[in-house]
């Protein structure tokens, strides 16, 4: 996956939405960006497999040595897997945010929100009008 293919999150998460079984399923992430402010992760509390979630609501947490930041859900739907190589390999959110990088995989239940969700070039704006 490129940064460019994805769509993201106001609050810095990424996106990657297909077809499983009839049933769509969004790959979630944190972007670059995000790993960047964050600086000097630590630790992160990933979902549970099948906890529901509810879009822009907070799903899981990444901390920093700076802070404790929510991560949150692009999408509603059900979590149904996790990446558990992160907790004890957290340099991969730096390295490769956007490939192993992943944090969770949610079977979406609703889809009224997938409009909110803004395109490569609407996400560079808004994170140069941000001021990095």
């Amino acid at each position: 996956m490129k940064p460019e293919d994805l769509h993201y999150a106001k609050t810095h998460e990424w996106v990657s939405i297909s077809e499983v079984g009839g049933a769509k399923v969004a790959t979630v992430g944190i972007s670059a960006f995000a790993v960047e402010a964050l600086t000097d992760l630590v630790f992160i509390e990933l979902p549970k497999v099948g906890a529901q979630v509810e879009a822009e609501q907070p799903f899981c947490e990444v901390e920093s040595v700076k802070a404790v930041s929510d991560v949150y859900a692009p999408v509603t739907g059900e979590v149904i897997e996790v990446n558990t190589a992160l907790p004890d390999s957290l340099e991969i959110l730096s390295t490769d945010p956007y490939i192993k990088g992943w944090i969770a995989k949610i079977r979406i239940t609703d889809e009224s929100n997938l409009g909110n969700l803004l395109d490569f070039a609407a996400y560079e704006k808004q994170c140069a009008e941000e001021g990095h």
